[in-house]
């Protein structure tokens, strides 16, 4: 029930609010959908972040801040995932995974080279981290 109302309040605020999005290539569209900080965590935000992938779309390999929590949940399709030196798992619509402060994302890709997939990360980091999305360099 709690992913549904997340979501339901997620596709909301999206529509609600005009969030900001930017392309991360021409094979995914990142758009932050809410922004809420935590009144009982000092120095901590809850932040949505949607991923929408085209057929065959993917992100390069990247992490987040050290700060960052994420808890994602797969929308529509289906997104390929490796996370630090595990397995490259699929995920599925209703499906989740979660990162831990300062693991790599190496593979983050739609599954499907004919349907579109996207996912809702939830991000729980520091207030004043604006870019959520860092280049992975080793």
């Amino acid at each position: 029930m709690f992913k549904s109302l997340l979501c339901s309040a997620a596709f909301g605020l999206l529509l609600v609010s005009g969030a900001s999005a930017h392309d991360a290539g021409k094979d995914a569209k990142i758009t932050v959908v809410f922004d809420h900080v935590l009144p009982n965590v000092k120095g901590k935000s809850m932040k949505g972040v949607l991923v929408e992938y085209q057929p065959g779309g993917s992100s390069a390999a990247h992490t987040h801040p050290s700060s960052a929590f994420i808890y994602a949940t797969v929308l529509k399709g289906a997104i390929r995932s490796k996370v630090n030196d595990g397995p490259e798992k699929t995920y599925r619509a209703g499906e989740n995974f979660a990162e831990m402060p300062g693991d790599r994302h190496a593979v983050s890709a739609n599954a499907s080279n004919t349907e579109p997939a996207s996912l809702l990360a939830v991000f729980v980091v520091d207030t004043s981290e604006t870019n959520l999305v860092l280049p992975y360099t080793k």
